[in-house]
């Protein structure tokens, strides 16, 4: 017997002494909200806390980081060989992350993602990159009781209204005299807001960004004549007073539509639970207009992905899987307001649910929605584009600026050897 306790004992201590080895793998990973909504920060907490605890080989360290900060720690990451194993990475600056090797296509079949809205799903080169937890989309906000004082149609999304149809309405809104403008923009957001907002409108007129037959070129696709008419169109907006310019106050489109200065307004489901609030059931959220080339509204926002440095890929894919789960998706929703990223999940909500005050968002963004163009040389080119645009609101010639601007892009495109295209 004495010599079983001895025994025993030694196995205890070498049991013990063997703890350190067998302890979780830590993963590092990083995030962009850092100061923004403590919501999202929470929901983020949460599901690192429940997944730390659900298993015992893997560890998830959050780090956050200012959003307007993030990109740059990135980049300043990878050139130092220090990427964290768990990134964020905004759907359209992911095809450049990818390009540029800061990030590996997903360990995880993209089967486990069939279900989740197109605009959540980043590819790159024919892989899966990066999933959201999250969409948004953007609508067009009217108060159905002005609509119908104007004797204007209430368009809906088998339905939208037309080129000629929208402007008529513009018109109309506008020579009633009710509204310091009929329709708010947002011209003051002069970031990702743009090509997120405004390059729809002119791939509905049958333009882009760039030719996305080949991703070499720009030109034809944002200087020709299909890109021109848009133009065209956009100027008038302004040179009509139909929307206020790109000198607009922020406050002003804060508070514009909730105060009646602006009879519509083009805004995302981030921001419409105030209008809902105020007006009820007299608050509409409309599909995009059609303006020859179908309607179309923006897609993806935040994804997950791994970095290409990452050692602990399989540990990270584990995490991104459990993250994606449908409650944690409703979760996200519930939290900050955004649109899940599945069908079920949206049925775990109260606002998305079918009935939900924001059920429309759900369906505009599986019937509209069109992703920014897929090249890493969005970068470059979503630049272009927003100076572009906002040159012509403040009065630049159309066709030449569209053709600086294709110049442009497309001379990046040849610098980087076409960015792997």
């Amino acid at each position: 017997m004495g010599r079983f306790a001895k025994l025993t004992g030694i196995l205890a201590l070498t049991t013990a002494l063997a703890g350190p080895a067998l302890a979780a793998t830590e993963l590092s990973m990083w995030y962009h909200g850092a100061g923004g909504d403590s919501a999202e920060r929470d929901t983020f907490a949460r599901i690192i806390k429940e997944f730390n605890e659900s298993q015992s080989d893997w560890e998830v360290k959050l780090q956050a980081f200012p959003q307007i900060a993030y990109n740059d720690a990135i980049t300043a990451a990878a050139v130092a060989g220090k990427l964290p194993d768990i990134i964020d990475v905004d759907g359209p600056i992911m095809p450049n992350w990818a390009w540029s090797k800061y990030m590996q296509p997903l360990p995880i079949p993209e089967e486990k993602f069939a279900k989740f809205l197109p605009g959540t799903l980043g590819h790159w080169d024919g892989k899966l990159y990066s999933v959201g937890l999250w969409d948004a989309a953007v609508a067009m906000y009217a108060r159905k009781s002005v609509l119908e004082e104007n004797g204007i149609r209430i368009p809906t999304l088998d339905k939208p209204w037309t080129l000629e149809e929208f402007d008529a309405a513009l018109v109309k809104l506008k020579d009633s005299g009710k509204f310091d403008y009929p329709l708010d923009l947002a011209m003051n957001d002069k970031g990702e807001w743009y090509p997120y907002a405004f390059s729809p409108f002119l791939q509905s007129f049958g333009g882009d960004i760039v030719d996305r037959s080949t991703y070499k070129t720009a030109e034809g696709a944002l200087n020709g004549e299909a890109a021109v008419k848009f133009g065209n169109w956009w100027q008038s907006l302004f040179e009509r007073k139909l929307a206020p310019g790109t000198s607009q106050d922020t406050a002003d489109h804060d508070t514009g539509f909730l105060e009646g200065k602006y009879a519509l307004q083009w805004n995302g489901n981030w921001a419409a639970l105030k209008p809902l609030d105020k007006f009820g059931d007299d608050m509409l959220f409309l599909p995009a207009p059609d303006f020859g080339h179908g309607p179309k509204i923006g897609a993806a926002s935040w994804q997950l992905g791994i970095s290409a440095s990452s050692e602990h890929a399989d540990g990270a894919a584990k995490f991104i899987e459990f993250a994606t789960q449908d409650k944690y998706l409703a979760a996200f929703s519930n939290a900050i307001g955004l649109i899940p990223a599945t069908a079920e999940a949206a049925q775990m909500t109260e606002n998305y649910k079918d009935g939900g005050k924001l059920a429309v968002f759900y369906d505009l963004s599986a019937k509209q929605a069109l992703v920014r163009p897929v090249t890493p040389g969005y970068v470059f080119a979503a630049k272009e584009f927003r100076k572009a645009l906002s040159d012509i609101a403040d009065g630049a010639d159309v066709q030449d600026t569209l053709d600086a601007a294709a110049d442009a892009i497309t001379a990046d495109i040849e610098k980087n050897s076409g960015y792997g295209h």
